[in-house]
């Protein structure tokens, strides 16, 4: 299998193993909810670990993967604003949990990368396909 076919898969296994963490173990997910939104940090827990289920799907699939990988580029960044409040919330806390918090933050723009060259390769993919 090459790098191309594999990264999809990888993308749409990280965003699985995500979705399955906000279940399993949501209280951290429920922590750096910004309080900002309405409604309880739980709900929107959930409704994130859904939507990475529901695109780590349409990720895998070569027939969605274009759409869905647009979107995980979109999800990263619309969960920005939490790792921000993780990394406020944690600027006291011991140095290794203080540095995983403000590491988060720039982890974010190679995850938009990613998730944007998987879209673009599932275009390119259609497009080689059709003319065929």
């Amino acid at each position: 299998m090459s790098r191309s076919e594999r990264s999809p898969l990888l993308l749409a296994g990280l965003l699985a193993g995500m979705g399955v963490a906000h279940f399993a173990v949501p209280r951290p997910f429920d922590a750096i909810v910004p309080r900002t939104l309405p409604g309880s940090p739980r709900a929107w827990t959930h409704a994130s670990g859904v939507a990475e289920l529901v695109l780590a799907a349409g990720v895998a699939l070569p027939q969605t993967r274009r759409t869905a990988a647009l979107a995980a580029a979109g999800l990263f960044v619309g969960v920005f604003p939490a790792n921000v409040k993780m990394a406020w919330d944690w600027r006291h806390r011991r140095a290794p949990l203080r540095t995983a918090a403000l590491a988060r933050l720039p982890f974010q723009v190679p995850l938009v990368l990613w998730a944007r060259s998987v879209a673009d390769g599932a275009g390119a993919a259609k497009t080689a396909g059709g003319r065929s």
